[in-house]
Order: C-alpha cells, then sequence, then structure tokens
C-alpha cells in the first residue's frame, strides 16, 4: 500500500493512494476508515492496517472510486512526524570513507526533527547556508517500537520505506567535526510522497537508486550496494535507542558519478533535484532562495 498524509487546512490526516479502475491515482481518507487521526496510529497497529489493507483493495475494485479526490488535487503532508531521525554516512559500496574495505560499524548520525519538509513543498535556502547539498535516500519507517529487538526480528517493527531528502549545508557540516549543525537546517528533509508499506516491499534489495539535478542523472546505484542492511540497521541501533512508531532511519547514499562530482557545485535557487527508486516512486524537490524580509 502507499500511505500518505494529507494537509487539510493546517490538518494533517492519514489516507491511501488507490489506483481507481479508471487507473488514475486517488486519495481514501483513512480518518473513519481506520478510526485513527493519523499516519502513525495507523502504522503502528495491525488491526487498523489490515482494515485499511480491504479498503483498498475494494476501492481499487469499485467503480465509485472515481469519486474520489485525484491525488494531483491534494496537497500531501510529510506521511510521519519523526521523533527521532538516524542517517547513515557511507554506507554505499563506492561511498566508503577511507577507501573500499566495509566498516566494522554503521557511521550514524542525526538530523533534528524540524527538518521533516512536505514532499511537495519548496526548500529554503537561507541567506545563512551559502552551500547546499543534496543527497537521495531511502528512508526506513518504524512501525512497532523497537528496543534491543534482534536481528531476527526487526523486520517485523518496520512500517515501510519512503524516500528521503538529506539535505545538508556543507559549510555549517565543516565548522565542528560532528555533523549535527548542517544536517540539521530547518525544512532540510522533504519526505514522502508516501510510505510504501512492508506488504508491497518486504525489503529493499535489489532496487534500483537514481537521482537527477535538473534532469541530469548525478547518481545511479542499487540497494545491494548497501553495507549495512535494513534488519541490521534496526538491531544496532535500537540497543541503545528506543525507536518509536514513526521514527524513521535514513540509510545512506549512493556516491555521485564522478563526472557529476567533476562539475559539482552548491544548490541554488532554482535547482530541481528528484530522487527515484525502484518500487517506492520518486521524490522531486524544488529549491528556492529566501527572499528579502
Amino acid at each position: 500500500m502507499r500511505l500518505v498524509s494529507i494537509d487539510v487546512d493546517g490538518s494533517e490526516i492519514p489516507a491511501a493512494v488507490v489506483t481507481a479502475p479508471d487507473g488514475v491515482d486517488r486519495v481514501l481518507d483513512l480518518r473513519e476508515v481506520a478510526d485513527a487521526t493519523t499516519l502513525v496510529e495507523v502504522l503502528a497497529d495491525e488491526a487498523r492496517l489490515a482494515v485499511v489493507r480491504e479498503a483498498v483493495t475494494k476501492a481499487e475494485a469499485d467503480a465509485d472510486t472515481a469519486t474520489l479526490p485525484t491525488l494531483d488535487s491534494v496537497h500531501l503532508a510529510p506521511p510521519v512526524r519523526p521523533r527521532t531521525i538516524l542517517c547513515l554516512g557511507y554506507n554505499y559500496r563506492g561511498h566508503l570513507e577511507g577507501g573500499e574495505t566495509d566498516p566494522e560499524h554503521p557511521n550514524v548520525f542525526v538530523k533534528t526533527p524540524g527538518v521533516i519538509a512536505s514532499p511537495q513543498d519548496p526548500v529554503t535556502i537561507w541567506s545563512s547556508t551559502p552551500q547546499v547539498d543534496y543527497e537521495g535516500e531511502i528512508a526506513v519507517v518504524i512501525g512497532r517500537r523497537a528496543w534491543r529487538v534482534s536481528e531476527a526480528d526487526a523486520l517485523a517493527h518496520v512500517a515501510g520505506y519512503a524516500l528521503f531528502n538529506d539535505v545538508s549545508d556543507r559549510d555549517w557540516q565543516s565548522r565542528t567535526n560532528q555533523w549535527a549543525l548542517g544536517k540539521s537546517v530547518d525544512g532540510f528533509g522533504p519526505l514522502g510522497p508516501w510510505i510504501v508499506t512492508t506488504d508491497e516491499v518486504s525489503d529493499l534489495a535489489g532496487r534500483d537508486v537514481e537521482v537527477e539535478r535538473n534532469g541530469v542523472v548525478t547518481v545511479r546505484s542499487s540497494t545491494d550496494a548497501m553495507v549495512f542492511g535494513v534488519a541490521f540497521l534496526v538491531h544496532h541501533l535500537s540497543q541503545i535507542i528506543t525507536l518509536e512508531p514513526g521514527d524513521i532511519i535514513s540509510t545512506g547514499t549512493p556516491a555521485r558519478s564522478d563526472e557529476a562530482q567533476a562539475v559539482h557545485t552548491p544548490i541554488t535557487d532554482g535547482d530541481v533535484v528528484t530522487v527515484r527508486v525502484t518500487g517506492l516512486g520518486e521524490l522531486t524537490t524544488r529549491f528556492v532562495a529566501e527572499q528579502p524580509a
């Protein structure tokens, strides 16, 4: 299933994307279907998920579904508002720190909750952030509380996957030997456009990862190049941090191609970045310069 949150008059309501019999993606409001006010409530409850799954299956076969609002007519909010955002650096072979030897432990950093942004809203290049950069990633969305879980049981705690643009400011990142400031600028974390649940995407094996900047492919890789997989990451991180429903683990970015890196410049006003992953869809982010007050 593809699950989203929709901004309706400032409230973020849970919904499912259904492909109507006419082939158009439409939006099914889940508030009454699942007796839930947020998408996290749906993701964290197997009974609610089962009800939603049945409703989506029915809607996709029902001619009346053509009366539902189209996906392109609604404004998407971030699908979840995570309490904790844990990110991986150098988690793809070909993009490893210090050579091509797999690291013993994951290189983990945090982004603060204020980075989370709608998948449809532009990201502001602030006057205080002169070296904005982008990284297309896959976010693991937690569905069940995870505390010291085994690797064998870890995937049972995953609700699904979303796309994530780990936007950074390299100037702030270089001012300290910790990455948090450069990674935690307000709005520097578009997430979505939806969460694909694990009944549709059970794991991340064999998926193509592609990132474009202004229509030019700068990253092309496969999830098979990941050093640390989803099950290990959930297990490893839950040994010391309680992962709650709606929290995300962003699994890192592959390296840019040598050609793209050779001509790379900071993001500027009007740039458009698209992250595309097989089975998860695509996330397109437009960047705009901060307007004078």
